[in-house]
């Protein structure tokens, strides 16, 4: 019984999942992925109830259906070659020669409404021998437990360039967690400026956003920024798909930070990133002078940024009162012109 239990744990499970596989990705219109569902629940509900009759024998056909089908996942390829929406339109590559990294496509748009926007992509040169500055940056859109991770990174000069992993999407689709799951989705490393990235989340689309000084030191803050620019290499020549639990934006920088300071703790805030800052702070990446109730209240820059709206001295007036983030001297923002 306890075989049969776990078989018709099994069967299910693969119902559902293989139900969303069907739905998001199977060639067909609609209602012919609607007919290709329903045979496939109606077999796995079929093959449970003579199961518990004792008869094994339907479980030939359902593993020669459930081969099939994982044979035609694995035709199912990640692709740089379809028709983008404007935002992940360009792939963001990097030449490094030591010290000097140039970024080519950068993206710097001005975003008046989420679809109405100026785009610009440019090309940046960073020397990371002037690396100031590690920040995260998480925006929320409802749910407390999930959160969009951002990470950005400051220069003596006064430059910031920020690392997003997103979904790669085509202009025709829009972002589903679930559809994050199967395949729906290519991975796509965004770098750009502050005033694009950064400004989209609280004043274009009204999510609320926070910034976080990370205790890195300088040498580990260089390697981070490389491991961006060589993960953004790697994708214009290897596409690889997204995935809402496995190869999101926060376990894909927990993959490159581990290269780093091997042996951080797998976690389940990686995953539920929403409370990414409690486990940043538990492995001292935070100011741990400070709590982390504390660091998020002074650290939420949703106000701020929509007052800096048009500011040239954005980047700074985001950090006003940050803890751990020094105040300029020249920083000038709206509030205190």
């Amino acid at each position: 019984m306890i075989v049969v239990a776990l078989l018709v744990i099994a069967i299910v499970f693969c119902g559902i999942w293989w139900s969303g596989a069907l739905w998001y990705r199977l060639p067909v219109g609609p209602y012919g992925r609607y007919a290709a569902i329903a045979g496939w629940l109606l077999l796995s509900l079929g093959t449970i109830i003579v199961l518990l009759r004792g008869d094994w024998r339907p479980l030939l056909l359902y593993a020669a259906v459930f081969v099939g089908l994982s044979l035609w996942w694995t035709t199912i390829r990640p692709s740089n070659d379809r028709e983008w929406a404007d935002d992940v339109g360009r792939m963001l590559s990097a030449e490094i020669n030591g010290n000097s990294v140039t970024l080519h496509n950068v993206r710097n748009f001005e975003w008046r409404t989420e679809t109405d926007y100026t785009p610009r992509w440019e090309t940046r040169r960073y020397d990371l021998a002037t690396l100031t500055s590690v920040d995260m940056v998480l925006s929320y859109w409802g749910r407390p437990a999930i959160a969009h991770t951002l990470v950005s990174f400051g220069f003596a000069d006064g430059q910031f360039v920020v690392f997003s992993v997103e979904i790669r999407k085509e202009k025709t689709e829009s972002f589903s967690e679930i559809g994050g799951f199967f395949k729906e989705f290519e991975t796509s490393i965004v770098a750009a400026d502050e005033r694009d990235i950064v400004r989209l989340r609280p004043n274009v689309r009204g999510e609320d956003t926070y910034i976080y000084r990370i205790r890195m030191s300088k040498e580990a803050a260089r390697s981070l920024f490389l491991a961006y620019a060589e993960a953004a290499n790697a994708l214009t020549q290897r596409p690889r798909f997204y995935n809402t639990i496995t190869a999101n934006c926060t376990t894909i920088v927990y993959e490159m930070v581990n290269r780093i300071v091997p042996g951080l703790p797998m976690d389940y805030r990686l995953v539920l990133s929403g409370y990414l800052p409690e486990y940043i702070h538990d492995v001292g990446g935070l100011d741990t002078n400070t709590s982390v109730a504390e660091l998020r209240i002074r650290g939420r820059i949703t106000e701020r940024a929509i007052a800096a709206d048009k500011s040239p001295d954005f980047s700074n007036a985001i950090r006003a009162n940050v803890p751990g983030i020094p105040v300029p001297t020249t920083a000038i923002t709206d509030g205190n012109r």
